[in-house]
């Protein structure tokens, strides 16, 4: 956390902000000044909170208010090192006329806060709802006044939730942590592979170990793929974690490249743990995990595939593709099928693996 700066810690109700931050404030008082104001709740329920993670008896100061000229006058007074403002939506400047959680108020107290920031150093953290879109409700603007924007998903149901920064002004944004909700709180996941790899003991058709490449770090994922017959006259894509307009470019290249005739076939994909992902060293898993699904045929459960498609059908190499190996390798994986672009200089003793430079070559080996 750099002085001065101002993080926005966005998500949808029940993702755990509250939690996350009365957590790491709770950590952090006890060496930092801290300050937790909460609009939200009353005293008496954060406590509750607290005593329900289990958090130790810290002096961690805490303020319920809305009024913002309040909380600054009350902040200039105790100068703590860390502010807390939960939730940016239900705080509210006197001049102002417009109610709390208006466009203009939520503009304006952002603006109030960050100039507080950089005048006295002090790290503030906000705490903004995001609308069902997923963006923060309210001003796009506030995403450009502050200095890092987080957004913590997962459903209020979901057990794991993730952490990803959209915006940092200093540092990267290329992380990702992974948390699993328990009634303690959230705790980190040290080991996120292993949490998506939870297989049954008969893999079925359908199903591959694909590794995608998140901030710093590989992590091994499960693809699930479901091509059956359609029974209406428009046959369905329907994708979850992956993008839907990929899904249909992919199979388009499936039956043009693949030789693979799915036109009249309901096709499904799923990536098992919730997780979301954009990357495209997926494509030729998924690809595979269609063909596997569609033949009836289960793929070994100790092959893991990655690989970029073009339209062409060719197969590109990916970024970090050795260091997504020896994860696979670290899990058990002894096979695995890669862009021949990959492949590495040196065998890797106990595993088999094959690079492919089109789509052809990969149906063939399997």
């Amino acid at each position: 956390m750099v002085p001065g700066s101002v993080v926005l810690i966005g998500g949808h109700p029940g993702a755990g902000k509250s939690t996350l931050l009365l957590q790491c404030t709770g950590n952090l008082s006890k060496e930092y000044d801290c300050l937790y104001v909460t609009g939200e709740e009353s005293l008496q329920q954060v406590a509750m909170r607290a005593a329900r993670l289990g958090l130790p008896e810290v002096p961690l100061k805490l303020l319920s208010d809305t009024d913002l000229d309040t909380i600054i006058a009350h902040t200039k007074k105790v100068k703590p090192q860390i502010l807390v403002i939960d939730s940016i939506q239900v705080m509210a400047l006197s001049e102002v006329t417009s109610a709390a959680g208006s466009v203009t108020q939520v503009r304006e107290c952002a603006a109030f806060l960050t100039r507080f920031a950089k005048e006295t150093q002090t790290v503030v953290l906000l705490v903004g709802h995001v609308n069902k879109e997923g963006n923060i409700a309210g001003p796009k603007v506030l995403e450009h006044m502050i200095d890092c924007s987080l957004l913590l998903e997962g459903d209020g149901d979901a057990r794991y939730r993730t952490l990803r920064s959209h915006k940092n002004r200093f540092g990267s944004v290329n992380e990702l942590g992974i948390f699993v909700m328990l009634q303690q709180g959230l705790r980190e996941v040290k080991n996120p592979s292993a949490i998506f790899l939870s297989r049954p003991e008969q893999i079925a058709a359908g199903t591959l170990v694909t590794a995608i490449w998140e901030g710093t770090r590989p992590l091994l994922l499960e693809i699930q793929a479901l091509v059956d017959e359609s029974v209406f006259g428009q046959p369905r894509r329907l994708a979850v974690g992956i993008e839907q307009n990929r899904l249909a470019m992919l199979l388009a290249i499936l039956h043009k490249h693949g030789e693979l005739a799915i036109g009249d076939q309901d096709v499904y994909i799923n990536l098992v743990g919730g997780i979301k992902s954009n990357e495209t060293s997926m494509d030729l898993a998924v690809l595979l995990a269609v063909a596997s699904s569609f033949s009836g045929k289960a793929l070994p459960e100790d092959m893991i595939v990655f690989g970029e498609i073009g339209l062409t059908g060719e197969i590109r190499p990916v970024a970090n593709g050795q260091q997504r190996i020896f994860e696979a390798v670290k899990h058990g994986f002894k096979r695995a099928i890669i862009p021949f672009g990959n492949l590495p200089k040196n065998p890797i003793k106990g595993t088999q693996i094959h690079g492919v430079a089109r789509l052809s070559e990969a149906l063939e080996l399997i």
